[in-house]
């Protein structure tokens, strides 16, 4: 039986975050060559980030490894690695 990473209570939560993840991905990217806009200094999206550290309240590192596979396995490895390196020093995460 498989157990996700995160409290059923936060289910709904969790796969909102998802779905609004996957819309940044498809229409803005997570990342820029640029900053500005919804992109910080660092040329991250801003609100990717804050899904991110939300995730990382709520479930750690494991909670972010979870949805960052299922971003990847539905907008594709580039995505994927771009969504990592957003994530980058939120907890324990390795970007």
């Amino acid at each position: 039986m498989f157990n996700p990473p995160y409290p059923r209570d936060k289910k709904d939560e969790i796969f909102n975050l998802i779905e609004e993840l996957m819309v940044i991905g498809k229409n803005e990217d997570f990342l820029s060559e640029h900053p500005g806009g919804a992109f910080n200094r660092h040329c991250r999206h801003k609100r990717a980030r804050e899904i991110g550290e939300q995730l990382n309240e709520i479930g750690n590192y494991e909670l972010m490894d979870f949805v960052y596979e299922k971003i990847r396995r539905k907008l594709g490895n580039a995505l994927g690695d771009h969504l990592e390196f957003t994530w980058g020093s939120i907890g324990d995460w390795m970007a």
